[in-house]
């Protein structure tokens, strides 16, 4: 989830100064802090955990591409607004989904972090889908980009809802849900919202995977930790 959570937010925040509009430009900046607040959190509890004595910004800024566990969507670039709206689409539904389903955790950490997380993210749900409506259903380049980019994501999709050994451990132990039972429901609100947007639901079977394990990751993250990294990396251990 922190994996997740911080690689979308430091895309989201490359559009700060670049947005179409100055009203987008503050809410993409606002979502970017939202998850890398989020982030915080997240791997400030993994580090505790691990009990090796890492903090959140060990965790975020010094290890390399194959230690990270996110989902390969978040990992694509920004390219055009459409791009950055489907892939904010498809992963807030899937977000807002397994928040809503940790808030009831066994482990009372994650689920006081989902409980504060799932406010910020059911805005974010609520934001990019009207966007991608709005969009879809707009002109005739603003349907047709949008349409575009849905299908260059859509491969992407179903590591979302992937479960491993671990997905299985966590649920048996009541602490999270497989990612596979997210599945019906996220497919219920996309289907309904792509139908009012007038976009068709690509019909590709392709899947690409591999993030949340780290086997592969895509050529994107390498180039994205380098410059996201750059500060940690050359001055080790500068603070503010």
């Amino acid at each position: 989830m922190g994996d997740s959570t911080l690689l979308l937010g430091h895309r989201i925040s490359e559009w700060c100064g670049h947005a179409p509009a100055l009203e987008e430009d503050i809410a993409l900046a606002n979502t970017a802090l939202d998850l890398i607040g989020q982030t915080r959190m997240w791997l400030a509890y993994a580090g505790q955990v691990e009990g090796k004595g890492r903090s959140e910004d060990d965790l975020a800024m010094l290890r390399d591409a194959w230690d990270f566990r996110n989902l390969l969507l978040v990992e694509q670039p920004n390219r055009d607004f459409a791009q950055t709206l489907a892939r904010s689409f498809l992963f807030d539904r899937w977000h807002l989904l397994m928040l809503e389903r940790l808030t009831a955790s066994g482990d009372a950490t994650i689920a006081g972090i989902a409980a504060k997380a799932v406010k910020e993210v059911r805005y974010h749900a609520e934001r990019s889908a009207e966007l991608v409506v709005g969009l879809g259903d707009g002109t005739e380049e603003s349907h047709a980009r949008m349409q575009a980019a849905l299908d260059r994501l859509w491969p992407y999709v179903a590591e979302m809802f992937e479960s491993d050994a671990t997905d299985e451990a966590l649920a048996a132990a009541g602490i999270a849900p497989r990612p596979s039972e997210l599945r019906a429901d996220w497919d219920a609100a996309v289907d309904a919202l792509l139908a009012e947007a007038t976009l068709t639901r690509p019909e590709s079977q392709a899947a690409q995977s591999g993030g949340r394990s780290g086997k592969r990751h895509s050529e994107h993250l390498g180039h994205m930790l380098t410059e996201m990294q750059w500060l940690q990396r050359a001055y080790p251990g500068a603070t503010w």
